[in-house]
């Protein structure tokens, strides 16, 4: 998560991270599944579905969620609404989406409320009659984190054989379509499993896998 760069976004943004990044640094993906469940169910972790991918869940801390989300409220008249999905809704919250009969009658949301959580971005329709806990303003984020993806995969195609070292990819110099940091695309390519990394006398290679 240190690898976010919260500047890029003036802040406005809590630290994302996907839970594929973190096999990258843990080969046992369901350690790292399971510790991710517990997180979530102890209340500390949200998980996003961030719209790209059927399996690319974003995670963020929920302190860091709730503290950006009441920054960019303030003053709005949706704040009350808001307050009320925070305090409600995210304590214990391990759900990717709501329906709106869950909304409406257990957390005893109105049509009008719900509509304004919308509109503050903390839900977005999934379709009719449900919607996805969402991150305000997170669209830029996610087209650079794209953008970036190409990018460095890219590179590593470029590359002769279609393979680098890990070290020389992260010393590259990078192009304005690379935003985020290039570390932080090394842990998505490797976790996405779009590279396959090869243990070698000078250090870990990536190769590009051809799908």
């Amino acid at each position: 998560m240190t690898l976010f760069p919260r500047k890029l976004f003036n802040d406005s943004l809590p630290q994302i991270v996907f839970k594929h990044q973190l096999y990258s640094l843990h080969s046992d993906k369901t350690l790292v599944d399971k510790q991710v469940n517990e997180l979530r169910d102890k209340g500390e972790l949200l998980m996003f579905q961030l719209g790209f991918g059927s399996d690319a869940f974003g995670l963020v801390f929920s302190e860091d969620y709730r503290t950006k989300v009441l920054a960019m409220e303030d003053g709005r008249s949706t704040l009350g609404t808001v307050e009320k999905f925070l305090d409600k809704v995210l304590p214990g919250c391990s759900d990717l989406s709501f329906s709106k009969d869950k909304m409406l009658k257990h957390f005893l949301f109105t049509d009008s409320e719900i509509t304004q959580l919308v509109k503050s971005g903390v839900l977005t329709v999934r379709d009719a009659g449900s919607w996805w806990l969402s991150i305000p303003n997170s669209g830029r984020f996610t087209k650079y984190f794209i953008q970036g993806r190409k990018a460095v995969l890219g590179m590593v195609k470029k590359s002769k054989y279609n393979e680098i070292l890990k070290n020389d990819l992260q010393e590259r110099r990078t192009t304005s379509h690379v935003k985020l940091d290039i570390k932080y695309h090394i842990h998505d390519i490797i976790g996405a499993e779009l590279v396959e990394c090869i243990q070698t006398t000078s250090g870990t290679l990536l190769r590009f896998v051809d799908t």
